[in-house]
């Protein structure tokens, strides 16, 4: 089995590529205490015209693969086998390992200087390990083949750069004409305009890809890779000194670097759609995280959380920006932080709560924020007469009465599903205060008429709070005892299920979360 996918790879590098045979190294297993030298694969790649100083031997560190590690710390069962990588060398002449961290080491194909760059690599997996701790070969064999097409582009264009190659260096060149009519942003100009560049051009062109595969920005799964790749690439396009509203560009450079191809065609209004959109979302957030971050000489777990749970910025961009203060987060705090939120949510509720929850769990949690969002959703579409009459709360649902006296037809509560979640969507914040009921009454907060409160109540807004009018209006405001998320991205997205009638002048709507 060695001989013809050995064979078959050396072909498609030589004859299809046309790669030199004097930029190609190969590497094979040197053996150790379990299993001798792989002499096969040597004797395939001399017969191949390899040339003797082309071959190099590895131990298991380098060339062995099992899913536990070296066969000496396989398990009885695992299989594995040693592989053979092959690499292309750029040559000397660059003198990339003069000036690489290992410059005082020999170098070789697994060095990483940057010289060598393996283009693909065949795992063998011939073995079986047996109880006595031996390995007995495999009456089937296999090859697991892993070869890097971006990689196979850069060696076939002689390319050590793998952003230089034109399926990137076009992306590239556009965002740095955009940053710069005058040219003042280069690649190659320093190691962080660099970086920058090369996440804006590999964020961005992954995010096009996923909005062509039907992936919306969200808080969930990969709606939520999607919404990272767009604002980290966002993060590193304004600290370039750029416009968000002008990043587009960066998703039309990807479109036309792939046409070529009939995947991307066609799809360019809506890949621009969908980033406008996003973009738009998170300009606000990122000019108040910035400025939060700009005047703070350091930032701790809790101002993470705390700029998290005010204006929605993730770790992850406070971790980067800190980063290029040459500061960091206390991750565990943030984190601590989080925790300290949820529990005292679900402490301030204990003995006060009486919004239908059976118990109260993380998912729950999500339920009863939801029934807020619900509630100031038909009162926005239905009228304010709607008032709550009553909510039961599961872990598999939630379900919420209301004064309405007659039936909600389909395309209002259409209109309610798509505002609830347009306010998931929106990230907004949930915070608490606790205030004198009379003081709590003159906020507007919605509250049962006929409920007996003590003379101190909680009010849960979402959206932003009493002190931070310039923000806007809140979404809702109510009297609560809690618990409820941090922020309703944590929710997930809400689908109403069934509406029907709970009584006269009594409507009920049964909705589930949809992760």
């Amino acid at each position: 089995f060695k001989k013809e996918q050995l064979a078959w790879f050396w072909e498609f590098l030589i004859k299809e590529l046309e790669l030199p045979k004097n930029k190609l190294h190969v590497s094979v297993f040197e053996g150790d205490g379990t299993v001798g030298k792989d002499e096969e694969s040597y004797s395939i790649w001399k017969d191949l015209g390899v040339e003797e100083d082309h071959i190099h031997w590895y131990g298991a560190k380098k060339n062995w693969w099992s899913r536990s590690g070296p066969p000496e710390t396989m398990v009885v069962g695992d299989i594995g086998g040693p592989d053979s990588e092959v690499f292309y060398d750029f040559g000397e002449e660059l003198s990339m390992h003069k000036t690489s961290l290992c410059k005082d080491e020999p170098c070789h194909p697994n060095c990483d200087c940057g010289r060598f760059l393996e283009i693909g690599n065949s795992v063998f997996i011939q073995y079986k390990k047996i109880e006595d701790g031996t390995l007995e070969e495999l009456p089937q064999k296999s090859v697991d083949f892993g070869g890097g097409l971006e990689r196979l582009t850069a060696v076939s264009q002689n390319q050590p750069d793998i952003f230089k190659i034109d399926l990137l260096w076009p992306i590239i060149g556009t965002v740095c004409s955009q940053l710069g009519a005058k040219g003042e942003i280069k690649y190659s100009k320093d190691q962080e305009t660099d970086k920058a560049l090369r996440v804006i051009a590999d964020h961005m062109r992954a995010a096009v890809f996923l909005i062509k595969d039907n992936v919306t920005p969200s808080n969930k799964m990969q709606g939520y890779l999607l919404r990272r790749l767009i604002r980290r690439a966002a993060v590193k396009f304004t600290s370039l000194g750029g416009q968000l509203g002008t990043l587009n560009i960066a998703a039309v450079a990807v479109i036309n670097a792939y046409e070529d191809t009939d995947f991307l065609r066609g799809f360019e209004e809506k890949v621009q759609s969908v980033l406008y959109d996003e973009l738009e979302k998170f300009r606000l957030t990122l000019d108040k995280g910035l400025k939060e971050i700009a005047k703070r000489d350091y930032m701790d777990g809790k101002a993470a959380f705390d700029l998290y749970q005010s204006y929605g910025f993730p770790l992850e961009l406070t971790e980067e920006l800190l980063l290029q203060k040459g500061q960091q987060v206390d991750k565990n705090e943030f984190y601590s932080e989080f925790e300290k939120h949820k529990e005292l949510s679900r402490t301030a509720s204990a003995g006060m709560f009486k919004g239908g929850l059976s118990s109260i769990g993380e998912t729950e949690t999500k339920y009863h924020t939801a029934t807020h969002l619900l509630h100031a959703a038909l009162r926005k579409i239905l009228g304010e007469h709607v008032v709550q009459r009553g909510s039961n709360i599961t872990a598999e649902r939630l379900r919420f009465d209301f004064a309405h006296n007659e039936k909600v037809i389909p395309e209002q509560l259409k209109e309610v599903e798509e505002l609830v979640n347009q306010k998931i969507e929106e990230d907004l914040p949930v915070s608490f205060e606790e205030m004198g009921r009379e003081e709590a009454e003159k906020t507007g907060a919605i509250h049962a008429f006929g409920e007996k409160y003590g003379q101190r109540v909680k009010v849960y807004t979402i959206g932003p709070t009493l002190h931070d009018a310039s923000r806007g209006v809140p979404f809702s405001r109510e009297f609560c005892g809690g618990p409820h998320v941090a922020r309703t991205g944590e929710i997930g997205m809400i689908k109403i299920q069934k509406e029907e009638s709970a009584g006269s002048g009594i409507r009920r709507i049964y909705a589930t979360i949809c992760e």
